[in-house]
């Protein structure tokens, strides 16, 4: 369990993979892995899922893939026997992360109140996911790690290349890229070439913030 959030935090970037269609998923996350981004989680919610994260990591052994959009016990279950290395959450759930500490995975708990988010953690939450960040800002992740330092904050929702730093430098334990890093209409056209540019950019965009840092 360590080693998967040592490998999450030292990429600093977990990409998200959510679609309708569920021939695309490898394809969409070999152009992602090409990119530089070796941290996947392929939601639940998308058709196919299960298949995808099995494939996935046959293909990409090196690569760390997940599940996300985890509801339920029963869920995260069926995850884990194919070979999902962590599970995300949208909101608190602790059956999944039952299920998770059973199992020895990480969950990483969404929640978005102060209330929530130390509810998750103490709970045994490996980090906590806040969402939905585009609207929070990373001023909030700023003011919540002011009386929880210790909690480890990923941020996910509208993080793009030109946002994700404000939210490093704002001390996210890293974030977490869907809609913007996998662009549908590019997918449409068969240009994954796109996804790889953008997983690059979001990769350099986060080393460069924390380089800031020191």
């Amino acid at each position: 369990m360590a080693s998967v959030i040592e490998r999450l935090i030292s990429q600093g970037v977990l990409g998200i993979i959510r679609i309708h269609t569920p021939e695309d998923l490898v394809a969409i996350a070999k152009a992602l892995y090409a990119g530089g981004l070796s941290c996947l989680e392929i939601t639940l919610n998308t058709p196919g899922a299960l298949r995808a994260i099995e494939a996935a990591q046959q293909e990409f052994p090196e690569a760390i893939i997940g599940a996300g959009t985890v509801l339920d016990a029963a869920s995260a279950y069926q995850a884990i026997l194919v070979g999902a290395k962590f599970l995300v959450t949208p909101v608190v759930r602790l059956d999944v992360l039952e299920v998770a500490h059973r199992y020895g995975v990480p969950a990483i708990i969404g929640a978005m109140t102060p209330s929530e988010i130390l509810a998750a953690w103490e709970a045994g939450a490996a980090m906590v996911k806040v969402f939905p960040a585009n609207v929070l800002g990373p001023k909030y992740i700023q003011e919540v790690r002011g009386p929880f330092p210790q909690i480890l904050l990923v941020p996910t929702g509208g993080i793009t290349a030109e946002n994700a730093p404000d939210f490093i430098k704002a001390g996210a334990a890293l974030v977490c890229a869907g809609s913007w890093l996998v662009d549908k209409k590019a997918i449409v056209e068969g240009r994954y070439e796109v996804l790889t540019e953008r997983a690059r950019a979001l990769v350099e965009a986060v080393k460069r913030a924390r380089e800031s840092l020191k």
